[in-house]
């Protein structure tokens, strides 16, 4: 071993050395049990910043573990590459607008693009030394994706599941697409209620609303039917301002009488109770919002004008008309489109939805059938599910997107299916093989594409090729373990759940691991949308190693968001110095240490040490099995550096440095205990630094093992430690610190001698202690022990 680690040199070897060697590769004809991962496809949306590193290699470190443990890892990567957030990034990066140039050209430049970021994805996750096996790669705008994303969507709109609909429907007047509840963040922002006066056979009524420029879209208003002040108009007509038109006085309990007036003007659509009004009460519906943001240009005083600009204008012409009693400053939620931070309208759009607000029992169902963990992060799913308002809203009026697989007949106007065995297919590049029923041969094109979370909700069903020629779902499927964090529990488990339970009546899934955040400053994390992140993964790992990251991302509960600074690396960096010279310390004690025997007996240290050892695998095993990998670091940790190198050490180096005074055969027992202790702390330690406990593993213990990477040996399977002897090294413990602290307190050396140290314990350790002694005398430097009972 060289003198000082280089991991600058041996993270690319180690890396190097995997890859020659197929180390991770997923062998489907083994025997062995199978663990398989669904691993987040991360979205081509940007780079990848430190909360992704964080998040995905806490998973890396369960797929290293499982393989420990003996199981056959199916362990995929995808990359999401198809959809709004990769649109918006190449807009960006181009400098144009999608809406501006051939959609054939555009969708070119996205898949470009894509794979330019992909590789860069693929680089950092392989620099941080993931044993992710390449070879299952998928991309969610791929050919075979492409292809299992419109099976799914045929499937459910023959089954009735999926639907087509003009109804109101979430609208980005920004991104200029539908989307759903889920792509949905609020937000508190200062608005107005503007007080605006109706006219009921000659009464002024006086209603508070945040959203004037609707007022050309009113089509009703509604008081509480226990609401005194109003009882008397129930029924009635009422002159909207302006306007002069008429509109219905409904009673609805859905007012709050203390909100405003107590009245509330309806309008299509200002929010989801208007919709929930509007088809409730079958009411008109009149346009406002046009897709663009824009007022519809027909509206007297605003036509043509951004909403924002409407608004101002008609309060304008309203307080010029004594139609403005007063204006008030509120605060109020609004809802914002999550990928761009616009306001989000509601408007009345042809939309392809699937229909999951008939089916939340079974979803709710869905989420005790599987372990989360941590366990309370389901409560969060439930609370959504809980709450869902609306139908999945899949189709998107995009450009680079999975198409919606379906032609309209121009004559009788009946939506046309491919055939399965055609997919995918393009409906703009492309006709019906078949005349349609009617006798028509000319067909209309959909050109909206599918919401991305239709296809990445698919993850299952594309790593074990579903229902293709090569399907492995007898393998695989449920899928062992789901990886992800918390933000997309509403869209991506909860659709993934929804696919599965739809297409295959299983979970897709028997555990889901919830990963925290990386924080870029108190309530809020780190995103590639926020540009926040000040701490590129790439040059942390050059300058500190990606071992000392990987340690640093298994120092937080699972589930636990996080804060990041380089300061914090420090802790990271002493520990790999430490196991560093630790080893390197054992090995050369061991050179001449023959492996293949055992010795004459092993004395009671280093059986102490053994079975701290075995307490630990058995305990972190038990954490690791439950995804905490915090716990479980906690646990080898505090075995490497107190019971391995502060005491075991320190008590055997005498012993192993002259063996003519404390004996060949008492030397043999210290170096069997070094090499058992040793091998397994690499192993141990395996899962969460791979490159330096490779590197010390082929330095020294691959000749002698016969296995050709650590990262494929076992961890030890363990019943129980021998407590009597934890006990004895407990109290062991306590001797040399009592006698550390004797020597600090009266300013002496370590290193000077005491005349007698006196150690009292019960008469069942007294034999352990007896033949232990030389170890205590060599490790206290006393010339003399007494033994007391």
């Amino acid at each position: 071993m060289e003198k000082k680690y280089n991991f600058e040199k041996t993270e690319i070897l180690m890396q190097n050395f995997w890859k020659d060697n197929k180390i991770y590769k997923f062998d489907q004809d083994n025997n062995k049990n199978i663990y398989s991962i669904d691993t987040p496809p991360p979205t081509v949306s940007g780079s990848l910043h430190i909360g992704h590193i964080f998040s995905y290699t806490q998973a890396e470190m369960i797929a290293r573990f499982k393989r420990m443990q003996g199981f056959n890892v199916f362990y995929p990567f995808g990359f999401d590459d198809n959809g709004l957030p990769t649109e918006r990034l190449v807009e960006k990066e181009e400098g144009i607008n999608a809406r501006n140039i051939l959609r054939s050209a555009f969708n070119n430049k996205c898949i470009n693009i894509s794979k330019k970021y992909e590789e860069n994805f693929k680089n950092l996750l392989q620099s941080m030394g993931f044993s992710v096996d390449w070879s299952l790669q998928y991309e969610s705008i791929s050919t075979f994706s492409k292809k299992i994303s419109q099976k799914s969507f045929i499937k459910l709109f023959k089954e009735k599941k999926a639907y087509i609909k003009e109804s109101p429907v979430l609208w980005c007047t920004k991104c200029q697409t539908s989307i759903a509840q889920a792509e949905l963040d609020s937000i508190e922002k200062e608005t107005h209620f503007n007080y605006l006066v109706f006219n009921v056979e000659n009464t002024k009524l006086i209603i508070a609303t945040t959203r004037p420029e609707l007022l050309y879209g009113c089509v009703c208003l509604f008081v509480n039917p226990n609401d005194k002040r109003y009882t008397n108009y129930i029924g009635k007509n009422a002159k909207v301002p302006l306007y002069n038109f008429e509109i219905p006085i409904i009673a609805d309990e859905k007012v709050e009488t203390n909100k405003g007036t107590g009245i509330v003007m309806c309008a299509t659509f200002g929010d989801n109770t208007d919709v929930y009004w509007y088809e409730e009460y079958k009411l008109d519906y009149r346009k406002v919002i046009m897709p663009n943001g824009k007022i519809e240009k027909t509206i007297p005083f605003i036509g043509d004008l951004k909403l924002k600009d409407g608004r101002n204008k008609i309060i304008e012409i309203l307080n010029k008309n004594n139609l403005l009693v007063k204006s008030e400053k509120i605060n109020h939620t609004l809802s914002i489109h999550e990928r761009c931070g616009t306001e989000v309208e509601i408007i009345l759009s042809k939309q392809f939805y699937i229909d999951i607000l008939s089916n939340k029992e079974i979803f709710l169902k869905a989420a005790n059938d599987i372990n989360w963990y941590p366990n309370y992060m389901k409560k969060r799913y439930l609370v959504w599910v809980e709450n869902l308002k609306w139908d999945w809203c899949i189709s998107r009026q995009r450009y680079f997107g999975v198409p919606i697989p379906i032609w309209y007949c121009k004559d009788c106007k009946n939506i046309i299916l491919p055939n399965e065995n055609d997919l995918p297919i393009d409906p703009i590049n492309s006709k019906p093989k078949t005349p349609c029923k009617c006798g028509c041969n000319d067909f209309l094109s959909e050109s909206s594409v599918l919401d991305t979370w239709a296809t990445s909700s698919l993850s299952p069903q594309i790593n074990y090729k579903w229902e293709e020629e090569n399907d492995i779902s007898n393998k695989i499927f449920p899928m062992s373990m789901r990886t992800q964090s918390h933000d997309i529990i509403r869209t991506w488990t909860f659709y993934t759940i929804v696919k599965n339970l739809y297409h295959t009546g299983k979970i897709p899934w028997k555990d889901i691991m919830i990963c925290g955040f990386v924080m870029a400053k108190k309530g809020e994390k780190i995103s590639k949308s926020k540009n926040n992140s000040v701490n590129s993964p790439i040059k942390l790992i050059e300058n500190h190693s990606a071992d000392v990251i990987r340690y640093w991302s298994s120092s937080t509960k699972l589930g636990t968001d996080t804060s990041f600074s380089e300061n914090e690396l420090s802790s990271s960096k002493r520990f790999i110095n430490k196991l560093y010279n630790a080893s390197k310390f054992s090995i050369i004690h061991l050179k001449d240490y023959d492996s293949k025997s055992k010795p004459e007996f092993i004395l009671p240290v280093d059986k102490w040490i053994i079975e701290r050892c075995k307490e630990t695998i058995s305990s972190s095993t038990k954490h690791l099995n439950n995804y905490e990998l915090n716990s479980a670091r906690y646990e080898i940790d505090e075995f490497f550096w107190k019971d391995f190198c502060d005491y075991y050490l320190e008590i055997v180096k005498e012993r192993l440095y002259q063996p003519n005074k404390h004996g060949f055969t008492e030397r043999t027992s210290a170096q069997y205990t070094l090499y058992y202790i040793l091998l397994n702390m690499l192993k141990l330690y395996a899962i969460y630094v791979p490159h330096m406990t490779e590197y010390i593993y082929q330095e020294y213990f691959r000749e002698r093992e016969k296995i050709i990477s650590v990262h494929l040996l076992l961890w030890d399977k363990i019943d129980l430690a021998d407590k009597k002897l934890i006990l004895f090294g407990d109290k062991l413990k306590n001797i040399i610190f009592n006698t550390r602290k004797y020597k600090s307190e009266k300013s002496m050396s370590m290193k000077a001698e005491i005349e007698c140290l006196i150690i009292e314990t019960d008469k069942d350790y007294i034999d352990l202690f007896n033949k232990s002694l030389n170890d205590i005398k060599a490790c206290c430097r006393a010339k003399e022990i007494v033994l007391k009972t």
